[in-house]
């Protein structure tokens, strides 16, 4: 990713609507569904800042891999124990059959061999471990962020299953999210498109905005993995090794 991303994730992290909504999402889904025990032994794989890293603690014991030197301290120092810098697909010195759950949010659309990528992280699992997955969905909803971000695509259900199954991996509650938003962002980047004014700032907007967006899109950790959600900006799975 460009620089100026990591140094946006860890000035606005704590406080933009998308990270803070999201991480109680991901809290509520992994209770209903993800099936941890309560020393689940967990990897998250391209922690940038370490956002994500306080609430997959909640579940056990967190390691951690982020390639970015910079964002690797800062992440770092929010585990209290030194990140891994092993990149996708390799991840060399990782060990395998190690965890529970590895997590990889909104990681492997920046791999280009994305189905060597996951072969790679099922291989670090321990049997009935599992992966929990998050993708931008959409490549017509392709725009400056996704450049500045360095994607290599993004899924549709169609093609996130395609990966998985090449990869030797079955899944669960393969689904959209972030969909209540979903109208007003294709409407913002139809705009753009039009206008040529398609913008790549991460950063929170005005903060009675920021705080409609959040509470809108917490309303999801209500529905995700209950109903089948419309289309939206994102796609989740729990993936699984086929037996």
């Amino acid at each position: 990713m460009d620089r100026i991303v990591y140094d946006r994730m860890a000035a606005h992290d704590t406080t933009h609507w998308w990270y803070r909504a999201r991480r109680d999402i991901l809290t509520d889904y992994l209770k209903r569904w993800g099936g941890l025990p309560g020393d689940a032994h967990i990897l998250e794989i391209g922690c940038g800042t370490g956002h994500n890293l306080p609430m997959l603690a909640q579940f056990g014991e967190v390691d951690a891999i982020e390639i970015d030197e910079d964002a690797g301290r800062y992440a770092a120092e929010r585990l209290g124990k030194p990140v891994g810098t092993a990149p996708l697909p390799e991840l060399t010195g990782v060990p395998r059959g190690a965890y529970d759950l590895v997590a990889v949010l909104d990681v492997i659309e920046h791999v280009e061999n994305d189905v060597a990528a996951l072969k790679a992280i099922a291989e670090c699992l321990k049997p009935g471990g599992r992966i929990l997955i998050t993708v931008p969905a959409h490549q017509w909803m392709w725009s400056a962020h996704d450049v500045v971000n360095h994607h290599h695509r993004r899924y549709s259900k169609t093609t996130l299953t395609q990966s998985l199954r090449a990869a030797g991996l079955g899944w669960q509650k393969l689904g959209y999210f972030n969909s209540l938003l979903f109208p007003a962002a294709v409407a913002q980047r139809a705009v753009g498109k039009l206008t040529g004014k398609q913008d790549s700032d991460d950063s929170p907007p005005a903060k009675p905005l920021n705080m409609a967006f959040e509470t809108i899109f917490r309303i999801e950790r209500h529905l995700l993995g209950r109903v089948p959600l419309p289309p939206g900006l994102s796609i989740i799975a729990l993936a699984s090794p086929k037996r």
